[in-house]
């Protein structure tokens, strides 16, 4: 099977991946908001991590795709890491072309200088199959919650509101959105700093957030990226500190989802009703700002208690497990 580096400037390639990704979407996570294709290609260039990265395909020969990864280098943080999202289409199964896909991003992660192959796989489909017969060590439940907004009773989210407010007396809001401005940069790099005591896998190292990453690395992925992004922060009055804050982005090929990205308190700060405070306040934005919004989709670990609580109170619903899995590159000769 011939696998060859995707060309982003192949579109018919392009769309042949993204249609390989939907299809697995449909098949395995049928309740999983859909990505328009503009949003894949925009992924495909920027990274989560900001580092190096690279896109392999495994062409059918008819001008579909049997399969294809991405393989990202962190180059901050996680030295020893090659992370890996590996799609291969329903119909190609089982006839080894994940495999033949995987040691090549074994070969990839080699040749970068990387150890271990992490990727993210969703219990109750074939990927979690996949990663147990190949002897991958699984990582702490991530559970996906989501939001449908019809079916919130009305007044709920205003009468929650109210409870947060009266709980943070000398706190008041700021927004933006797109890239994080000049002036809030020191403090949203504090905020997801302060992410990091959050449950996470033993072998993951923290991300070390500095202003320097948030405007070089955040800002520029969001310049580039097709997202809507909306922030939403709480400042304290008396000092002016960053106390919390929230951000919801929102594809415009598929403007119905909203997709929940950070929701932080920082410690000195935690008590007050917060983070329940800026998510109730980005639903009120949300709905001036995204008429055609229907539910937003939202990640915890399954031991964040505290977070869970919120996201319930607001009508979040469980929707799929997943986890981290992880293998030492060596492994995957035998694959």
């Amino acid at each position: 099977m011939e696998i060859v580096a995707l060309d982003l400037a192949d579109d018919a390639a392009v769309s042949a991946c993204h249609a390989v990704g939907q299809d697995a979407a449909r098949a395995d996570d049928p309740v999983a908001p859909p990505m328009s294709r503009r949003l894949f290609r925009s992924m495909l260039t920027s990274g989560s991590s900001g580092g190096p990265a690279e896109t392999w395909c495994a062409p059918d020969g008819n001008g579909a795709m049997a399969g294809w990864y991405r393989v990202e280098f962190p180059d901050l943080e996680n030295l020893d890491r090659a992370l890996v999202h590996l799609v291969v289409h329903p119909a190609r199964r089982r006839a080894g072309v994940g495999t033949a896909l995987l040691r090549h991003a074994a070969g990839r992660a080699a040749a970068a200088g990387r150890t271990v192959i992490s990727a993210v796989i969703q219990e109750g489909t074939p990927g979690k199959e996949f990663a147990l017969r190949i002897g991958a060590t699984l990582g702490i439940v991530e559970v996906r919650r989501v939001q449908d907004l019809a079916r919130i009773p009305p007044g709920t989210i205003a009468r929650l509101h109210v409870t947060a407010a009266g709980a943070a007396s000398g706190y008041s809001i700021a927004r933006w959105t797109g890239i994080t401005p000049e002036e809030r940069i020191a403090q949203v790099a504090v905020l997801n700093e302060a992410l990091n005591d959050s449950p996470r896998d033993a072998t993951v190292e923290p991300t070390a957030w500095t202003p320097e990453r948030v405007r070089d690395r955040m800002n520029a992925r969001i310049a580039r990226s097709v997202m809507r992004r909306y922030s939403l922060a709480a400042l304290h009055d008396d000092t002016g500190q960053m106390a919390a804050l929230t951000v919801v982005t929102v594809d415009p090929g598929v403007p119905g989802w909203g997709h929940q990205q950070i929701t932080a308190v920082t410690r000195a700060h935690r008590g007050h009703r917060l983070g329940l405070l800026v998510k109730t306040a980005m639903l009120d934005w949300l709905a001036e700002a995204e008429p055609s919004l229907t539910h937003i989709q939202t990640w915890n670990a399954g031991s964040n208690q505290h977070m869970i609580a919120i996201n319930e109170a607001l009508g979040y619903a469980a929707s799929g497990q997943f986890r981290s899995a992880e293998l030492p590159v060596a492994a995957l000769a035998g694959a």
